[in-house]
């Protein structure tokens, strides 16, 4: 038997071996816009039932669901009759306001008919991103949960700006369902999971049913956005795997475009598992590990790198290069030599110091300085260091 056909066969054992939907405790669901709004005719109302279907018979086994949707600015423009192509930020708000509150009533009365109540959550960045608010966010989709309800999130798009915005809901998601625990995040979108290269650019990409681990090589396989109404394309959602899967999270990206998409998954038809990590990191470092937005980066040394990767700090003698504008407490990404992110982790100084004693050793800090200082630039209780493992097989 040749190498490849075991390869096959062993792929498509892993495959058939994934556990049902219903196996899984707590499940968050991102649904993209193209989905669920047609540019013409507007919300696509019998898809939506087969979601609300299937949620319901999921709820009913007793998993707790979370609905992440996109949707609000697309259904916006579709009813105030906005014209297609790029919108101004306040005609994005105000096509945002006005679908927020149509998909909204649509999403209770869908799941009204399964005898459950929806939730709505309205999130900005600075409520995941903020560790205060993060808590009270958590809080309060916990309590709607506990209730029997099925929370339904967006982004807040009627006040969030390009500056101050997720950017696409993948990552929402995943920061939702870290946020909350949740051991399955699915991607519903206009690709069926994920290929060795972008199908529609190449013909002989190979589809890959499940990824071990997203490393570099992975990535490199993303392509751009399918449609018009989408911001992210399969970059976005590797993103937001990578959050995810670190914090024992796992993923599949699957196509919703069939009717009842869930049920689909469950009988086996293309999707993309991405397995969560073996070593999940504590509640503590999943938020840190999550943040979007780091206010900063250093570059360090491959000695530094390895020290790292044993589980030690980061120490400013390792630091090779200081960027951004930060403050003692805010997270930065850590790039090794290679220029790959290699953690991210809560900076014990401000940016200023942080040049000043880049490359010294921890014994010359102080007279740097000029006050009694920490010996680490990230200690390692704050400090999550990114995997880096084999990654994933083709199927055919």
């Amino acid at each position: 038997m040749s190498a490849k056909s075991v390869q096959l066969r062993d792929n498509e054992d892993q495959v058939n071996s994934l556990p049902k939907l219903a196996s899984y405790r707590r499940i968050v669901v991102k649904i993209g816009s193209a989905l669920l709004v047609d540019r013409v005719t507007g919300l696509k109302r019998d898809w939506l039932e087969s979601l609300g279907t299937d949620v319901a018979m999921l709820s009913a086994s007793g998993v707790e669901m979370m609905i992440v949707s996109s949707g609000a600015i697309a259904l916006g423009r579709t009813v105030l009759g906005l014209p297609k192509g790029a919108l101004r930020l306040e005609e994005s708000q105000a096509a945002a306001a006005a679908g927020q509150i149509e998909l909204a009533k649509a999403y209770a009365e869908v799941l009204s008919h399964h005898k459950l109540r929806a939730g709505q959550i309205l999130l900005t960045l600075a409520d995941t991103e903020e560790r205060r608010r993060y808590l009270n966010a958590r809080a309060t989709v916990g309590t709607l949960l506990r209730l029997k309800a099925v929370p339904v999130i967006n982004e807040n798009d009627t006040v969030a700006t390009t500056e101050i915005r997720y950017g696409d809901n993948d990552r929402l998601a995943a920061r939702v369902a870290t946020m909350m625990g949740a051991d399955l995040l699915i991607l519903l979108s206009d690709i069926d999971g994920l290929y060795t290269a972008p199908p529609h650019q190449n013909p002989h990409a190979q589809f890959l049913p499940v990824v071990d681990v997203i490393t570099p090589d992975v990535e490199a396989m993303a392509g751009a956005a399918a449609s018009e109404y989408s911001r992210g394309g399969m970059k976005t959602k590797l993103d937001a795997g990578k959050i995810a899967n670190a914090a024992g999270t796992a993923m599949i990206i699957a196509s919703g475009t069939r009717l009842n998409p869930l049920a689909a998954i469950d009988r086996g038809e293309r999707s993309t598992m991405f397995k969560a990590s073996l070593t999940p990191v504590n509640a503590w470092k999943t938020w840190i590990s999550g943040n979007l937005e780091p206010s900063g980066r250093l570059v360090i040394d491959e000695g530094a790198l390895v020290a790292l990767k044993s589980g030690k700090s980061l120490l400013a003698a390792g630091v090779r290069e200081v960027a951004g504008q930060f403050t003692r407490g805010d997270t930065v990404a850590v790039f090794g030599p290679d220029g790959r992110e290699a953690a991210r982790g809560l900076v014990a100084y401000d940016a200023a110091d942080a040049v000043k004693i880049a490359g010294r050793k921890t014994n010359e800090i102080g007279t740097i300085l000029g006050y009694d200082a920490r010996s680490a630039m990230i200690h390692r209780d704050d400090l999550v260091v990114r995997a880096a493992k084999r990654a994933a097989t083709a199927k055919e």
